[in-house]
């Protein structure tokens, strides 16, 4: 970095940044450096460096900040603010800075942005594919179920839950939606499906741009209202998850209702005995990646450690885990921009290292967006795992009850 020239300085930077961000959540830096010892990712690759970017806001260096290429690297996965003695949240820096200062959005970020804004979902989907897709899965659920009276509620009112999910669980993996919905059915679970807003999502969470933000996550909401359900259940999605969570808690002023992720709710039915697990149906070994949306940021940590210890025989740990646990390298839209692909499979090699330390042979992974880069690092470093979501590990476990016969 180029010598720091005080009459260069704009002291009028940070205050800006502070009123954006509603707090001066990143004046309290001690410039201690904890938060570069605790990113996973700070000796990878250069321009990654928290201590460096937090020192140049603090500073006023407007012009360096803007131009800093760790706005984009980073993946907001707030392992820094693990490991920070004053708390400070690198990740909210980060994103204000992104969506209040930052004119260019690299790759195709906002592109799924606008698209979610204008169909409703990022995969731009359109109400009748919608529609055909759960068409589609209650017939194939009706034979493999052998109940020709099953049906998908959609815009159900008064259910226990509505259920939303991911646009890749109707656009490219119907076949895991059709195994959630599985589950669902051995609860006997009283719950509904939107044919409205039904795509949790939300890359504005990365892009920065509240009022973006909350244009895709303020209907996901008003649907709990309008079909009256006791609570909203996110499918495993870590952002899906968060976005929902953080926008109700942040922007929501309507009635008040529990958000909770499918995770947390196949816990108390396993629990419960509502849903009753083979464990022999999962013999390989099987890790667990935590999520850091899901986990480090919204504390869903021991929910589906339960689960998993139910539905396979030999679940092991990654170290560090849980709330310390290292970011796969996709996190805050990097996915989205593919310009850095290089710097995202760098990234990866610290989760790849872990998974490798197991000896598993399955990678469990309750996130969409993970589950993208999990699939990238198998093939780029060729480890032959096999990836999965938590709810098909579950599915192949599951004890479906005998259905009684009509009197």
């Amino acid at each position: 970095m180029k010598a720091i020239v005080a009459a260069e300085l704009d002291p009028t930077f940070r205050d800006e940044l502070a009123e954006k961000m509603k707090s001066l959540d990143f004046a309290n830096c001690l410039a201690c450096g904890a938060c570069t010892a605790g990113c996973a990712f700070s000796d990878l690759h250069p321009d990654n460096d928290p201590r460096k970017m937090l020192r140049k806001v603090i500073l006023g260096m407007r012009e360096e900040i803007l131009s800093d290429p760790f706005i984009w690297y980073c993946t907001m996965c707030e392992r820094c603010t693990v490991e920070c003695p004053m708390c400070v949240n690198i990740a909210a820096v980060t994103r204000a800075i992104r969506g209040n200062f930052r004119t260019d959005s690299p790759g195709f970020l906002q592109k799924v942005v606008d698209d979610t804004i204008r169909s409703g979902n990022q995969m731009d989907v359109q109400p009748d594919e919608y529609m055909e897709t759960l068409e589609w899965l209650q017939e194939e659920l009706q034979a493999e179920l052998g109940d020709p009276d099953y049906r998908i509620p959609v815009d159900v009112e008064g259910a226990d839950f509505l259920f939303g999910f991911n646009a890749r669980e109707v656009k490219y993996y119907p076949n895991e939606l059709q195994n959630i919905l599985k589950i669902f059915y051995a609860a006997g679970a009283n719950y509904t499906l939107s044919s409205q807003k039904w795509d949790a999502t939300n890359l504005a969470l990365f892009s920065g741009k509240d009022e973006d933000f909350w244009k895709i996550t303020e209907p996901m909401l008003q649907e709990v209202v309008r079909l009256k359900a006791k609570e909203l259940v996110v499918t495993e999605c870590g952002h899906a998850f968060r976005s929902v969570r953080w926008g109700y808690r942040t922007f929501w002023k309507g009635p008040q209702f529990p958000i909770r992720s499918i995770l947390e709710v196949l816990d108390e039915w396993i629990q419960q005995g509502r849903i009753k697990l083979d464990p022999t149906k999962n013999p390989e070994p099987v890790t667990l990646h935590d999520p850091c949306n899901l986990v480090r940021k919204e504390g869903v940590v021991e929910p589906q450690r339960r689960v998993l210890k139910a539905a396979v025989m030999d679940f092991r740990e990654m170290f560090p885990n849980g709330r310390w646990n290292y970011c796969c390298g996709a996190g805050g839209g990097a996915l989205a921009m593919p310009e850095y692909t290089e710097q995202r499979l760098i990234k990866g090699k610290r989760k790849v290292d872990q998974l490798l330390a197991t000896g598993a042979k399955i990678v469990a992974i309750p996130c969409h967006n993970c589950m993208d880069q999990f699939n990238d690092l198998n093939k780029h470093y060729k480890l032959g795992m096999k990836m999965e979501h938590i709810c098909s590990i579950v599915e192949r476990a599951l004890i479906i009850p005998e259905k009684e016969p009509k009197a």
